[in-house]
Order: C-alpha cells, then structure tokens, then sequence
C-alpha cells in the first residue's frame, strides 16, 4: 500500500509591522465621526508585509485590517492610494503583478500581470479611472480600470523606473480640496469637449538619471532631461499645483525644477506640431546633510515643506518662502552689499553704477532657490528610513509626519511650527516629538531563537535587545522583555520562566509572571550557542564557544530578609560538572532516554558522550562544514545532523553509520527539528530550515522529501515543533515569524514530484515566453501592455477547444433543423456531453460563457493564442452573438481586437468579407438600440438629479445678517447678491431673472426627458 502524509500549509503570520520592501501610506481614521477629531487623531497606516498589506492604527497599535490574495507568494514593492476613492489602493508585488484592493471588503477587486518584474512605482490620475505602473523592467504602463485592460506601454528608460506622477490641472485640485464642487461641475462640462484630446502627461524618474515628460493622448516621450549630475535619479515629488518637482540622486543632491502647466495643456489642444518649448526647467539644486543617495522626497499636499530622506536615521526638512520672505531676504542682502561698498574705498568709478544696480528690486523668480527653499529641521528617528509619509491631521502650530523603518517599526513625529516664520541664523531649531509608534508587535532585528512552552500555548522569540512572549491563539504579544544578544532560548519546566544564552557568555533568566529578569549567571567565556533541558526537568546544559559544556542543576534556595527570621524562596542555577573539548560547540542535544548527549563542533564533527560517566561513544565523520544543528528522534535510535555543506545526514545512534546524506538545501542549513513523538508512525519525519528561506519537511525511513513549504522572503534563522507535532513555527530575516499547521489533506510522494515537475516546466515556459517577448518585438517606444502567462495559455487553449465543439454542434444543429422541415417529428440530435451537462445550452452561448469566465485583463493575451484557422470559426460565432445582442461590449471588444491583430489575413482572405458584411449590418443595428437606451438612461438621470437637488436645499434669510448686508452694500449690489444665491435654486425668482437675464435651471432637462418617454 502506497504510504499517505498529511499536509503541513501556511496559516498565520505576525511579528511584522511593515517590511523593507514596501513604502508606507497614511490614511484618516473613517471611524471617528467628528471632523474636528479625525483631523487631531494619529490616523491610520497601510503598509507591506511581506505578501500582505496590513492596516496599522498608529494611535493604538492595532491591526485594523489584513488584505491578501490567497494565490500571491510575491512580497508587496509599492502601495498607492486613488485620489478620486480613498477606499481603493493599488498594490504593487515582485512578481510584476498589480492588484486593486477595497479597504471596505478587503478583496481584490482587479488584477493586471504585464510587467516582467518588480513593481517600482504607482500611481492614480486625478479621476481614478487610470493607473500608471512603473517596474524594474524599465517599462511603464498605462492601465484602464473601468475596461480592466492595459492601454500601452511605453518604453524609453534603460533602468529601472523610480518615480510616477500624472499632472493634472491644478484649478481642478484647488476646487477639490475646497469642497468647490460648483466650480468643479462648471469648470468640467465647460471643458468636456477638450477631455478627449487631453488625455494628460506623465512624469517619470529613472535609475538611469533621466527623468521624462510623457504626452498619454499621443503616447510618445516629448521631453527628455537629466535628472542628476551624478548617478542615478532615487526618487522623485511633485508639488500640489504641478507647478513644481524635485528629483533625488546620490551624495544627497536635490534637484528642483519647475513646470509650465500652461504650455502643456495649449500643446495638448494643438492639431499641428507647433513651436518647440521646453516645459521643465531646472531651477537650483539643494544639498541634504546627509551625504548618502535621497531614497525619498515629498511635498507636503497643503503646507509649504518638503521632507527628504536618506537610508540613515534622520528625516531633513525644508520649508518654502513666501512671496514676501524672499522679498525681505534679497533686501537685506541688498542692504548689506551697499554698507560693504560705501565702507570700502570709494574713488572706483563703476561703485555708484553697482550701488544703482543693486537699489532695482529683484524678481523673486529670478532668485537663488536656496533663498526660497530653506532648511527647517533634521528630525532624528530611532530607526534607518525606509519610506516617509505626510499625515494630515494638522494643527494650526504643528505638522505631522509618518515613518516606516527598516527595523520594523512606524513613528509618528509631531514638528513644531510657527505663523509667518522667519528662520535667521539665531532662530533655534523648532521642537519635535514622537507621541506615537507602533512597535510592540514585532522584534527591532532578526529572530535568532524560537521557544515552544509545554502546553503549546506559549512562544518565546529572542533577539539582539529583546525577548518577546506571545500567545499563539490569538498571535498577541503579552511580554516584552529586555535582554542581551540572545543566541538561544528554552521554557524551563512549568513555563514560568524562559532562560536565555547570549553572545558574551551569560544566562539570563526571566521570570514571565512578573516581566523581570531573576538572575545573569557568567557561564561561560565565548558566545553561548546552544542550550537544552534534561529530559528529567532537573538540569541544563549548556555549549559554547570556549570549548566546553557546562550543566546546571535547578535549585531552590532561601534567602534570608535582612532584619526578619523569614526567608524568600529564589530560582538559581547551580553549576556541577563540565567537559572540556578541543573545539567550538555549535549544537547539544540530550537524548529522551537520558542515556546520551551528542554535541557538534566547528570541525565539522559530532560525538556522542555518555551522560553518567561524560565518556565518549561514536564518533560521527563526515560533513565537508561545520554541523550548524542536530536532533534525536523520540525512540533515541536515529541523529539528524545538518551543515553548512547544504546536506543533512541521518546516523544511527547503535553504531554511528550514516543511514543517508541529502544534499537538502541550495544554502546553509540552520536548524533542524524531528517530530517529537510517534502517534501517526511519524516519528522518523523531520523538518529542516535553511538560508535559501525554504522549510523541507522529511521521511527518515524512506529517506524522502515529502512536502517544501515556502512562504518566507528571506533567510530562515530559527524554527520549533510543537509537542503534539500539529504546527511548527519558523522565524526569518524578513523579521516574519510564521505558523505552519498541519491539515487532514493526504499527500502522496508520487503527486508531490509530479506537481515539482509541472512547476519546473511552467516556469521554463513563461521564462521563454518572456525572452519569446524580448527577441520578437522591436524596442518601439510604444508597445501593447500584454503579457503571456501561464494562465492565458491555459485560458487560450479553453477558448480553442470551445470553438472546435461549437463549429461541430453547429453543423449539427443545422443538418437536424434541414431534416426536420421534412420530418417534424425527428428525434433531437446527439449532441456532446458537455452541452448536455449544463441544461442542453447551444453552443454559441457555450461559448460565450467560456468568454464571460475569463478576466478582462488576460482576455486579450489568451485571443492572441488561437492560431488564424480558429479565428474564423470565432467569427461565425461573432455574428451570431451580434444577432443576436448578447453582451455587445464584449463582443465589441473581442470584434475590434481580432481585426486589428489579423487584419492583414482578413482582408486577403475572400470567404471573411461576407462574414463581416453580416456582422456590420447587425452590429450597427445593436449599436443604435444601446445608444438610445444610454441616452434614455441619461435624460432620466437629469432629470431625477433635478428632483433631487429641488429637495434638498431650502431657502432661508438670517434677519440679522440680511441688515448688516443692507447697510454695508448699496441697493444694485443686494439684488445681484440674491440673484447669485437664487441661482443655486431651481426656483428662480422673476427679479433674478430680469438681472440674469437666464433660463429656468432644469427645464430644458425636463422637456428632453419628457420627449423622451413620449419617443419611448
């Protein structure tokens, strides 16, 4: 009988608060229903986490929210936020994969797979409508989210993409943000004809030191400059008004530029090529203190400042001058040139000229822009910055900023400001604080040891600085505890206290009860490596660096209170034996009998010593590097062992023969775990964790690989079994710590390696599809934003096989209804099962299901699959559907997309031309029916708009306020007042009639919709 194994699966995560991979987004707090509260609260931060994106509260620490893809391995690169729906985030991942998700369900709502590579930037246009996706692969594209579908992509960066931003017109911004949705209604319906020509423009920064203006109506690169005078371009900030941006490179260099809006959006209406312009000019370069490359730079979206930061702990901080500041600045830097003249020697002839020259005003746009933008305060973090953001919440003398740091933490810090500032050498540097920081769900570095309690309930996680407890039911931290460099770690028997082995020697043992430390005890001499209880509960050993192993008793011993009779019961550690040896201990292990102790060293040996008598037994020879970790299985029969040659070696403890050796890993092996007990026969199974950030889990009989469970995004450091062998817990350099728990899914060898196999033949296929792609199309600045997958293939080949059943059917069908006019009571056909199977359907409608079913975005690159001989049955299946008018926007779209891919074998080919004739006749028909009912749709819409507007607002006069106004303004200006504010009505008064000199508001719409339903 072929033997089964259970599944192990990934189910929890935590320990993360942000990952370094990701940038961090600051969010209002929805919940707090007062304006004025939300806008003082701490709000919210989205970040990533690993192949999540969490929801922080900064004020609280709480994890809000979890979003994740169920199929998504990838970690998260970049986040952005819509500017039109706050509630909607793209999420960009490794893989080159961009996912949108609503914070409101958190799901996926649209996924889009057209980059080769790791998502570098994102970002929204001012409606929402469109996302631009930067990658690694040096391509950037334009994506439609109503259509689903990629646009274009363009190409013209030879390096990775940094930075994106899509202008926009900044009267439309201003309106926004001031609730103007007056202006906004009049400025769009007074510039809807001009909305189709100006499609907009795209700034763009590179690695490699250009940035570019993009026109996305014309898609093609109209302007080029280099960004930095060295290197590459980091980052890159636009101001709030697009007037505006500065781009960021190495040795701390800031390079500010300025942009003509104007000229653009005149350049967008031309038909002709007009004259050359240039709209980006560079206006000065500023200078961080911090002399390491810029990995972030932002404006703040309200507030005159611009935050900038490098990968040391320090935020710098710039503050932009008024108008009237810098006025100010250049006179009194006039006003000290001319003392400097008159007090120097005046028998120069040029001296009254320069002394004239410098009475003229200067221009303030003609200034040095270190006299416009001015350094305002360096703000020290307790971390390196990843990524920075603005929060909003601000109040009249303070501006707050959220930081993400690399040691997996959140700071929120509150900076000091002032009204009308006017910085001065002897102005003291403005106060900041940091009043909150989300922190205590994870460690600050590296887990390097995992500790499992008795019962399975409790874990002990250490570190450099910290030793943290958690409950693992609800994945909460409930102690965090400060300690050394903790190399190893264990629960003492009861699971009340948790000792700790650190880099310079010593033990410390803390108390979990009462979150203190009991005792540091100076074990040893060197770094202690390894530690382990006796399988009796009564003692400990110890391994170390300095060539020896040490045991400890556990003792209770009474100390007496000074000036009492009573005593105080204390835990200690009592030091009884050692055994010297003649290298380094990396790893101890006592055996469950009690009977052994094995020890490995770094002369890539493990022996195995009596525990009695501390004599030697075996010696186990043969790992080419030094054995990094070991265990004993539960009946004391068989070592693991593994190295860091990447192999694990199974002994016998009988006579010490290798029983195996894997060559398991493709990196060093740190830690290996047999399942403790022999319930289910699995008590030869093991797990071993490695750098290569992969967990293998073992049979040692049949000296197989049963199962790889991947999920970790860096080296694996530390991994524990729990007692019962249900769930194992790994820890990794992502500062992750995950769950592993073991399901009532059978696995089968056999099934395993055939699903490694498909995997390696998939990846070979997209990996040449991928080059396919790179060799067969010519770098054009312009290309299609499809991408083959192993999906479309799969989707395509689905597509195929329906239309091979549907051409058969078809005939069918139409042989049985010829015969059948003949014969009315003719038996229905044989038709194939698949047909039958979902309630006799035709086959045209088969189809298009098949069609329905597939995401929009894949859709096209799955079309592109079918060979030309597949396309016409596909198109007897158009005209069908057209026919018909079964979902006409699909099939429009799958219409248009096949001619333009094949429109050269269409037109030679003579039997297509009746096919189309067909379809345009019954496409036109269709296309009239839904332009009538759209514009239906439409005037209804006006016209319950109307209803609604009408009541809605209600007309009042404050007495008070009405007289004031009588006697401030003159009779003509009172009338044209109130005829302003009538005019937001749809009951206009005769009088603001007569001064308007207007129509009706509303009428017009009225008497269309009315015409309308008669027409209907």
């Amino acid at each position: 009988m072929v033997k089964s194994y259970l599944k192990y699966e990934h189910s929890k995560t935590f320990g993360l608060i942000t990952s370094t991979s990701s940038n961090v987004v600051w969010v209002p707090d929805e919940r707090v229903a007062n304006t004025a509260l939300r806008a003082s609260g701490a709000g919210k931060a989205v970040v990533g986490a690993d192949e999540e994106v969490l929801c922080w509260d900064v004020k609280t620490g709480e994890l809000l929210a979890r979003w994740q893809d169920s199929d998504c391995r990838a970690e998260v690169t970049t986040i952005a936020q819509s500017r039109a729906d706050p509630e909607i985030y793209a999420v960009g991942y490794h893989d080159g994969v961009v996912r949108l998700y609503d914070s409101r369900i958190a799901t996926v709502i649209i996924s889009f797979n057209g980059h080769r590579s790791a998502i570098s930037a994102l970002v929204f246009d001012q409606d929402g409508v469109r996302l631009a996706s930067g990658s690694k692969d040096t391509d950037i594209i334009i994506w439609d989210l109503v259509a689903e579908v990629g646009l274009f992509k363009l190409r013209g960066h030879k390096d990775q993409v940094t930075a994106l931003e899509l202008l926009h017109s900044s009267e439309t911004q201003h309106n926004a943000e001031n609730g103007d949705t007056d202006t906004i209604s009049v400025s769009v319906n007074s510039n809807l004809h001009n909305r189709e020509r100006y499609a907009g423009f795209l700034l763009s920064t590179s690695k490699d030191g250009l940035i570019k203006i993009w026109d996305v109506g014309s898609q093609h690169c109209i302007e080029t400059h280099v960004a930095q005078s060295n290197g590459e371009c980091w980052s890159m900030s636009v101001s709030s008004d697009c007037l505006g941006c500065i781009t960021a490179g190495n040795d701390g260099e800031l390079k500010i530029w300025s942009i003509d809006m104007e000229a653009l959006v005149e350049k967008a209406s031309q038909i002709n090529e007009g004259l050359e312009r240039t709209y980006l000019r560079e206006k000065g370069v500023l200078y961080r203190q911090g002399k390491d490359r810029t990995m972030g730079v932002t404006f703040h979206p309200r507030e005159n400042y611009i935050a900038a930061h490098g990968s040391e702990k320090a935020i710098e901080l710039w503050r932009i001058r008024s108008e009237s500041e810098v006025h100010k600045s250049l006179a009194r830097k006039r006003k000290r040139r001319r003392e400097k003249a008159l007090t120097a020697v005046t028998q120069d002839a040029d001296l009254n000229g320069e002394i004239l020259a410098d009475q003229i005003v200067e221009d303030v746009s003609s200034a040095d822009i270190s006299e416009v933008i001015v350094p305002f305060v360096v703000v020290r973090t307790n971390g390196k910055i990843r990524s920075i953001a603005w929060a909003a919440g601000k109040t009249k003398r303070s501006i707050q900023l959220l930081a993400a740091t690399t040691n997996n933490q959140l700071e929120l810090y509150d900076i000091t400001t002032k009204p009308n500032e006017k910085l001065s050498k002897s102005d003291e540097s403005p106060d900041y604080n940091r009043p909150f920081t989300v922190d205590m769900p994870g460690h600050r570095t590296d887990v390097r040891s995992l500790a499992l309690s008795s019962d399975d309930r409790m874990l002990a996680s250490a570190c450099n600085g910290s030793l943290k407890i958690w409950n693992l039911r609800t994945q909460s931290c409930i102690r965090t505890l400060d300690c050394g460099y903790a190399l190893c770690s264990s629960f003492l028997p009861g699971d009340k206290i948790v000792v700790i082995g650190n880099r310079v020697g010593e033990l410390e043992l803390f108390d979990i009860a009462s979150s203190t430390l009991i005792e540091t005890l100076k074990a040893h001499e060197g770094p202690i490596w390894t530690l382990h209880v006796h399988p009796n509960g009564k003692s400990i050993a110890t391994g170390s660096a300095d060539k020896s192993a040490k045991f400890f008793n556990f003792e209770v011993i009474h100390d007496e209170i000074p000036g009492s009779t009573c005593n105080t019961p204390r835990f200690k550690l009592v030091h009884h034996r050692t055994l010297k040896v003649a290298d380094d201990i990396l790893s101890l292990r006592f055996s469950p009998d009690s009977r052994l102790i094995a020890l490995s060293f770094l002369d890539n040996t493990v022996k195995v010593f009596f525990v009695d008598s501390l004599k030697l037994f075996l010696n186990l020879y043969g790992h080419k590097l030094p054995v990094l970790n070991m265990d004993i299985s539960f009946d004391s029969k068989m070592i693991v062992t593994c190295s860091a040659d990447k192999n694990v070696r199974l002994w016998g403890l009988d006579f010490g023969d290798c029983h195996k050796a894997f060559f398991a890993h493709q990196d060093s092996i740190m830690q290996v775990a047999f399942v403790p007990h022999n319930q289910d026969g699995n008590g030869h199974h093991f797990f071993s964790a490695s750098k290569d950030r992969m967990v293998k889990y073992w049979d040692g009989d049949k000296f197989e690989q049963v199962q790889k469970l991947e999920g970790h995004h860096g080296e694996i450091w530390a991994l524990a079994v729990s007692r019962t062998g249900e769930f194992l817990v790994t820890a990794s350099h992502d500062k992750s710590i995950r769950v592993w728990q073991q399901t009532h899914e059978q696995i089968f060898l056999e099934e395993e390696r055939e699903k490694e196999l498909e995997e390696l033949y998939e990846n070979t296929l997209t990996t040449s599809l991928e080059q396919g792609e790179e060799t067969g199309q010519e770098k054009s600045e312009v290309a299609d934003a499809g991408k083959q997958t192993v999906e479309t293939l799969m989707v395509g080949e689905k597509i195929a096989e329906a239309l091979d059943l549907g051409i058969v059917d078809l005939e069918i069908v139409k042989r049985w209804n010829q015969a059948k006019a003949s014969q009315p009571i003719l038996a229905p056909p044989d038709r194939d099962p698949v047909y039958l199977a979902f309630g006799n359907i035709s086959a045209e409608a088969h189809l298009l299901n098949v069609v329905q079913k597939i995401k929009a975005a894949a859709l096209q690159d799955a079309l592109l699959v079918l060979p030309f001989d597949k396309v016409t049955s596909l198109f007897t299946f158009l005209r069908l559907w057209t026919e018909r008018q079964w979902n006409m926007p699909l099939t429009c779209r799958i219409l248009f997309f096949m001619l333009k891919s094949h429109h050269r074998q269409i037109v030679a080919s003579k039997l297509m031309r009746p096919m189309l004739d067909d379809i345009r006749q019954h496409l036109r028909i269709a296309l009239l029916r839904q332009k009538d009912e759209m514009g239906f749709n439409l005037a209804a819409l006006r016209f319950v708009g109307n209803k609604v507007r009408e009541n809605g607002r209600k007309e009042y006069v404050d007495e008070v306020m009405w007289d004031q106004e009588e006697e401030e303004t003159g009779p003509g200006e009172d009338e044209t007042a109130q005829a302003t504010y009538d005019l937001g009505t749809p009951q206009l008064s005769e009088r603001a009639l007569e001064i308007t000199g207007g129509a009706r508001v509303g009428e017009d719409d009225e008497d269309e919709a009315a015409d309308d339903q008669g027409a209907e």
